[in-house]
């Protein structure tokens, strides 16, 4: 559902994007030219193979990014949340799209059109620089990820996995914190690279050594130096 445009210079999610640090004069332009686009839990964004006519830039929600292996199961790459870039590097390598995006929790989103967002690229060299790097970290964090897949066993990936949710997603509770998203133990299994009777086990095993309990559908991590050892965290951080 499309929604009454909001000016990029009052957006208050824009101060976790790249377009934080954005000239006025280009601020406007986007403010001209997006749309911002209501979406509810369940709606896919785009689709792998298609062609990008322009970039999202999430003003709310959560936003699953996921590759379909031929056995028909999820390879979650990413969890994008407010700020956000999506489909940049696939607009800017001319490229369809390698993945599928779909709504984990309502979002409004915003819509750049490819012009738009070339032409700012083009005249804001600070930002322009910014992107560049962002594309090298994203490269980054697949190798990263195909390490990890390779080198790590199923249980340190799952036990690294709930900590950079907690990460981005946690609310502290004092020496606990919960999981401030509700995923699926199917998700979790497409962000861990493995069976979802596999994460079920798994996460049971976890509870059971109290690392971790469950709060109705969400996880509350309680040990998480207790996970980051597991996780082999600081020798990959």
């Amino acid at each position: 559902m499309k929604e009454k445009n909001t000016p990029c210079e009052l957006c208050l999610s824009r101060k976790f994007s790249l377009f934080s640090g954005l000239a006025d004069e280009h601020l406007c332009s986007l403010t001209e030219n997006k749309n911002l686009i209501s979406h509810k839990k369940g709606q896919i964004l785009f689709y792998e193979g298609t062609k990008p006519l322009g970039v999202f830039c999430i003003s709310s929600g959560i936003v699953k990014v996921f590759k379909t292996a031929s056995n028909g199961k999820e390879q979650i790459i990413r969890l994008a949340q407010k700020g956000d870039f999506l489909g940049y590097t696939s607009l800017l390598g001319e490229e369809v799209y390698s993945s599928t995006a779909t709504i984990v929790e309502d979002a409004k989103i915003c819509f750049i059109p490819k012009e738009t967002f070339l032409e700012i690229m083009s005249k804001d060299n600070t930002f322009h620089q910014r992107l560049t790097k962002s594309v090298c970290q994203s490269l980054g964090l697949m190798e990263a990820q195909l390490t990890d897949a390779t080198q790590k066993t199923i249980r340190e990936r799952l036990a690294f996995t709930l900590i950079k949710l907690c990460d981005s997603y946690g609310i502290e509770g004092g020496v606990d914190s919960t999981i401030d998203i509700v995923l699926t133990r199917e998700e979790i299994a497409g962000l861990v690279g493995t069976a979802t009777e596999t994460v079920i086990r798994l996460l049971s095993e976890l509870k059971k050594d109290q690392m971790i309990a469950f709060e109705g559908k969400k996880i509350k991590v309680l040990d998480r130096n207790g996970l980051a050892r597991l996780s082999d965290f600081y020798n990959h951080s």
